[in-house]
This record gives C-alpha cells, structure tokens and sequence, in this order.
C-alpha cells in the first residue's frame, strides 16, 4: 500500500510459521478424531469429558462435540456422581461458557450449552420449606441469580448482540418467579437501551413483546400508552431516519391500520420529516405503506392518495434502483 514502507520477507521464517501451523492443524485433527472415536464406541469417561473442554476452547462451534459432552453428563455424572457433584460440574461449565462468550459471543452452540445447563441443575440437599442456598431450589436460584448479572453485563458492552437478547428472554420466562421482571422493570430497562442507541433493533423488538403481552392480557392499556409510544420512536425516527429499527416498531405500533385518525396524524409525522430527509427511502416506503391501509377508510379520497403514492413509488425507483421493478409493481396495484 501507498506509504507504507515495504519489508523484506525472511522466507526462513515463513517455512517456520507455516511448518507450525501445519504441526496445530495436525493435532487439532488428530484430537477431533480422538474424541470423536470415543463417541462412536459411546464411551463416557472422566478422560473423553476432559477431551471435549480441551477441545471446544479451540473450537466452539463444534456443535456434534457439546453434543457429546452433554451425553457424557447424562450417562456418567449424573448416574454415578453425588448431586454435589453433578451441581459443581455444571457450574463448572456455565464458567467454562462465559470464558468462551468473551471470545466468541455470537456463537449459538456456547449459549445452547449454557442453556441446558440451567435446565438440568439438581436439587439442592434441602427440602421444599428451607431458604437459602442449601434449600431444594438453592442451587437454581444461585445458577439463575448468575445469568441475568452476565447477560445484562454482556448487553452493556454489546447492547445490539441479538444471542444475547434471545438468552435474556429465555432467562426471564424459565427462571424462578422469585427473579422474574415486572413489566414495568422490563419497558424502563429497553427505554434505557433505546435512549442509549436509537437503532438497537432488539431493544425494539424486546418492547414491542412486553407490550404484546400486556395488550393481550388487558386490552385496555394500549389506549392509556400509545401516543407515548408513538412520540417515543418519532423522536427515533428524526434521529436515524434511515435506519430501519424505529421504522419497524412504528409499523408494529400502526399494525393493520384500524384507527384512521392515528393512520392520518402519523402520515403527517412522515411527511414533515420527508421535507427535511427528501431522499429518505424509509419515509417514502412508509407513506405509500400507510396510505394504502388507509384507502380502506377514505374511499372518496382514492384519487388523491393514488397519486400521491405514485409520485413517491416514482421517487423510490430513482432512488433505490435496485429494487426498481419492485415499485413500479406496487404502483400497477393501486387502482
């Protein structure tokens, strides 16, 4: 490259280099095979339990490895060990699985892992009436305390790691009722993300299910809440007008467009931000989107929002080519 000044390559040193990386590769392979060799004889040893760790720090992605040391827990540890036992090996491995996260925290077979090993903690040595750590559910309780600290401290360092979003939902609809999230605890910790960063999707996307839930359940509060909603992903939407997170919760908060009155007021949010983002393929989309939902309800104003929405279908080619043809079918469809 321009600048930079060019070295002399050693070609001693990089016979070394690859003559090391063809010895790694070699054991690598050799200790795959290994393992592998012992699932195939189902073999289930305290040495083919050490093998897979070993292995799965090099390798995390290995998902038909994990898969075997979860049978070596089932056919070894928890038949012939103590449940102490059983409880510290899988702790054991939940630490094993953050250590890996560090490194590689999109990688789906460590979080199954550590999913499975949440689903299969013992009881503890108490009975259902003690307290504490060494009741019945003690060890759940300290296993499950553990994991929304680690994730939400994962999110804060990599607020957008969807992984890391989907285990969070996982932890709070399976872990104790002693540790579940208000709804309310649950929409302030998604504001806080939002705030944070306007195009975090997951944040969003986690917003949009509390409140499904909400809504489903008791109807009536989507009434008391939506224009506070609506005025929160405006303040998004003027912030990122081109990224697609707000716009999608703002499609999610019109759904199938029942209430005209808000289809019209939210159309003209767009379209105050259009005179100043002229270009902005996302507000384009969303009004030709919104008119037509509300065609269903303004019949007598079909030739207006016709041509409306043709003029922005006609922007939309000019501006986003590639998806030329896709307009110029959605225009044929307005009739």
């Amino acid at each position: 490259m321009h600048g930079i000044k060019r070295t002399k390559v050693d070609p001693a040193a990089t016979a070394a280099r690859r003559e090391k990386e063809k010895e790694k590769l070699k054991a690598y392979l050799d200790l795959e095979k290994q393992i592998m060799d012992m699932k195939e004889a189902n073999e289930w040893s305290q040495a083919a339990f050490q093998l897979t760790e070993q292995f799965l720090s090099t390798n995390p992605e290995h998902y038909t490895i994990w898969n075997y040391r979860r049978d070596i827990f089932t056919n070894l540890i928890f038949r012939e060990r103590a449940p102490e036992e059983s409880h510290k090996l899988l702790f054991s491995d939940l630490g094993f699985t953050t250590t890996a996260l560090k490194k590689y925290p999109k990688v789906y077979w460590i979080w199954n892992h550590r999913q499975w090993c949440l689903e299969n903690m013992p009881d503890g040595p108490g009975d259902a009436n003690d307290e504490g750590k060494e009741g019945k559910d003690g060890w759940r309780m300290a296993a499950w305390s553990q994991e929304m600290i680690i994730v939400e401290k994962m999110l804060s360092m990599d607020a957008r790691n969807f992984h890391a979003w989907n285990y969070r939902r996982y932890i709070l609809a399976h872990c104790p009722p002693l540790l579940k999230r208000t709804d309310a605890e649950e929409l302030a910790y998604t504001t806080r993300h939002i705030e944070k960063n306007h195009s975090n999707f997951s944040a969003w996307h986690q917003r949009s299910l509390v409140y499904a839930k909400i809504w489903s359940e008791r109807p009536e509060k989507k009434a008391d809440v939506l224009d506070a909603e609506f005025e929160l992903v405006k303040q998004a939407l003027w912030m990122a007008p081109d990224d697609q997170s707000g716009w999608m919760y703002h499609r999610w908060l019109i759904g199938n467009g029942d209430d005209p009155t808000i289809l019209e007021r939210e159309i003209g949010v767009i379209e105050e931000l259009l005179e100043e983002e002229p270009e902005s393929r996302w507000c384009l989309n969303s009004l030709v989107h919104y008119k037509r939902l509300l065609l269903r309800h303004r019949p007598e104003k079909a030739v207006q929002i016709t041509s409306e929405s043709r003029s922005s279908l006609e922007k939309l080619a000019k501006i986003d080519t590639m998806r030329q043809r896709r307009y110029t079918d959605i225009a044929e469809s307005f009739s």
